[in-house]
């Protein structure tokens, strides 16, 4: 019987702050697997693919919050090993479970009992001026062009599928996958996008211009931005908070889905609309319905007599002088 392998990638601080990476460690070696452990989030130059995870890992265990999982996508960027993140840190969109849920997550790793989410990936080609050459990257997440220079404005040329769409100075677009759309793109005023659309999004970021909307494309499609020869500042490239370089003035990027995913282990059915809901911590009633039950509370409890006039009359003085 060959050897299971499972990776747990953390971050050092988890790792020296206690016992819960010695724990898990020690849960997935008694269900069977053979562990390596990595902890070191040091992000690799633009366009250069890390390692990868060795060929028989079975999953990649995650144990912090996003930006753990992104650091992990790198690993198995280009392969077919699952990744199952249990959240350490704030939001965990990403994440499967929770810290307190550890037990039942190694449990059902080792039983094979998750299904796999398929996750889209952009791509992206950054061609540099002067004959430069192109470099290659990709994010799970999101791509930003932004200003190199922080105290001036970026002069972008936007395309879709070759034609143009805009020019604009700005302090950066985003290019978000559906996964990345309740990231950085959602800060900035993008849509939520649910992550079974394969779409691509393209959010300006305090676009000085009167067209800067946000633009959602279908996955057949390509977004194309220039940082135009009168830029004031040179560009800057990132992909999902990581791999980054400088974009020199006339350096063109072309951003379309990818022919890879990312695969996402799900030891629950929950559909995303719960998630987003829960993570989110949404308001799902608004305030006029709140306002009406509110006041079909009151009028149960017999608040509206005609005794009480008195007390009415003044709620309704205090809410004007307001």
């Amino acid at each position: 019987m060959s050897t299971r392998h499972a990776v747990v990638v953390t971050h050092q601080r988890l790792r020296a702050s206690g016992n819960v990476v010695a724990e898990v460690v020690e849960q997935l070696r008694r269900v069977g697997f053979e562990v390596t452990i990595v902890d070191n989030l040091s992000a690799p130059a633009f366009g250069v693919q890390p390692p990868v995870v060795k060929a028989n890992t079975e999953i990649v265990v995650v144990l912090g919050g996003d930006g753990t999982i992104l650091r992990a996508a790198e690993l198995v960027h280009c392969t077919q090993v699952p990744i199952i993140g249990i959240n350490m840190g704030h939001v965990g969109f990403l994440a499967e479970f929770e810290s307190f849920q550890l037990p039942d997550a190694i449990r059902r790793v080792a039983e094979h009992d998750y299904s796999v989410d398929e996750r889209m990936i952009a791509h992206v080609d950054v061609t540099l001026p002067d004959g430069g050459g192109t470099l290659q990257d990709w994010a799970l997440n999101d791509i930003t062009v932004e200003r190199a220079d922080r105290g001036k404005m970026v002069e972008l040329g936007i395309q879709v599928d070759g034609v143009d769409m805009s020019s604009f100075g700005c302090d950066g677009v985003i290019v978000s996958t559906p996964t990345g759309s309740t990231a950085y793109a959602f800060s900035a005023g993008g849509p939520i996008i649910w992550p079974n659309v394969q779409a691509l999004q393209l959010v300006p970021i305090a676009a000085h211009a009167l067209f800067a909307r946000p633009l959602v494309i279908g996955a057949g499609s390509t977004f194309t931005m220039e940082v135009l020869d009168n830029s004031m500042s040179e560009g800057w490239i990132c992909c999902d908070g990581r791999r980054q370089r400088v974009l020199p003035k006339g350096t063109r990027i072309e951003v379309r889905q990818s022919r890879d995913t990312l695969r996402l282990a799900r030891l629950s059915g929950v559909p995303f609309t719960n998630r987003l809901v829960t993570k989110f911590d949404l308001p799902v009633v608004g305030w006029r319905e709140h306002a009406q039950q509110v006041q079909s509370d009151h009028a149960d409890r017999g608040g509206h007599g005609d005794g009480d006039c008195g007390a009415a009359s003044g709620g309704l003085g205090l809410t004007e002088a307001r």
